[in-house]
């Protein structure tokens, strides 16, 4: 593997100031760059983690008016916090955001670090958002690495190496120190990530006009969309999920918060769990809450079967309504367990394939029984 193209100077400086050129000019309005304020910048580069501009903003808005301030975040409940967060996925990054306000605020007397071996000791803050928050805020020079910018190094440098190996990553890096403008390093990082956002986009880029097409390799070929060379992904596993929806006699369904070191950890869903090989998904569901939470109960209509995607898999789950026949409901996990009215679910905070189910809870709320 070849070494890392290293800029001229004469490249570097022209490159530096076409795009910083070009992103005075057409740069959008977003409203984390409306603000100095560390605590902010830092909750928008959390928020921006495999999440688009567009569907970040509102999160971002209803957040800081109900956190306003580091303090304000350390001094909520979790519930609280994931509530918000609510929709907008990749909830670990809710929890270690919140897990790391407590840390400010404990150790560092309530100010976002400002060196880069500081704010690496916060909960979910590795090197690009370490990067991005430190030039952003403090105009310190490091040079953030994202899939946008890495896209660009790619195609400008004509990099022909897997973009996830180790090495790779270290040449990207290198490449982004070099090319950073110390004079305005947030500027400039941000430039990078919104060239490669806008104009040099996956697919269809718009070359024409972009800023550093004069220097850019693959353009140069017309082997833009080569670039960057990812390992091929294996097939994206898919599993059939049997949720339960366990009725008492005041109407009230069952619900259980999942563990916080798990997937969705911190969120509440209906008690289920995964199909076994050919399992009819009545006896899925049955089992499971058998497992889960000692419980017999008898399985009812389906009530909905929903269709929904994560990063690495899918699932299609499966609901169906319940009757409490024996036994007092216990987490095997230790996990809390409540009986909740239909009209009080809003105030937990759900996955979104749940959210959807009790959409249509809601709907049903006022028909007979479906066990009448």
């Amino acid at each position: 593997m070849p070494d890392a193209p290293t800029p001229t100077d004469a490249h570097r400086d022209a490159f530096r100031t076409d795009l910083l050129d070009w992103y005075d000019r057409v740069r959008r309005d977003m409203p984390w760059r409306e603000t100095d304020d560390p605590y902010r910048i830092w909750l928008s580069e959390v928020m921006l983690q495999q999440t688009r501009v567009d569907q970040a903003a509102p999160y971002y808005e209803r957040f800081v008016d109900a956190f306003p301030t580091v303090e304000a975040l350390a001094a909520a409940s979790l519930d609280d916090v994931l509530r918000l967060w609510e929709g907008l996925g990749y909830y670990s990054r809710a929890r270690n955001l919140h897990e790391a306000a407590r840390l400010v605020v404990d150790e560092f007397d309530g100010a976002v670090p400002d060196t880069m071996d500081a704010i690496r000791q916060l909960p979910g803050v590795g090197p690009y958002t370490a990067a991005a928050v430190l030039s952003i805020a403090y105009e310190r020079p490091h040079g953030v690495l994202d899939g946008n910018v890495i896209r660009l190094l790619t195609r400008v440098f004509t990099i022909d190496d897997e973009v996830g190996a180790t090495r790779t990553r270290r040449q990207l890096q290198a490449l982004a120190d070099a090319l950073l403008d110390p004079e305005r390093p947030g500027d400039f990082n941000q430039a990078m990530m919104e060239l490669g956002a806008t104009l040099c986009a996956p697919t269809s880029p718009g070359c024409l006009a972009c800023p550093v097409q004069p220097v850019c390799g693959a353009y140069a070929t017309g082997t833009q969309e080569q670039y960057p060379v990812k390992k091929r992904k294996p097939p994206v596993p898919h599993y059939d999920i049997a949720v339960g929806l366990v009725f008492d006699e005041l109407d009230r369904v069952l619900i259980q918060r999942r563990p916080e070191d798990k997937m969705l950890g911190g969120l509440w869903e209906f008690p289920g769990g995964k199909r076994q090989d050919d399992e009819p998904l009545r006896e899925t569901c049955r089992r499971e809450l058998q497992e889960e939470l000692g419980i017999a109960v008898e399985v009812g209509p389906l009530v909905q079967r929903i269709k929904h995607a994560y990063s690495h898999f899918k699932i299609t789950l499966h609901a169906f309504r319940c009757r409490h026949v024996a036994g007092t409901p216990i987490s095997c996990e230790g996990q809390p367990l409540e009986w909740v009215a239909l009209e009080n679910l809003d105030d937990y905070a759900f996955p979104r394939a749940n959210r959807r189910l009790i959409e249509t809870l809601t709907e049903r709320d006022r028909q007979p029984s479906l066990f009448d």
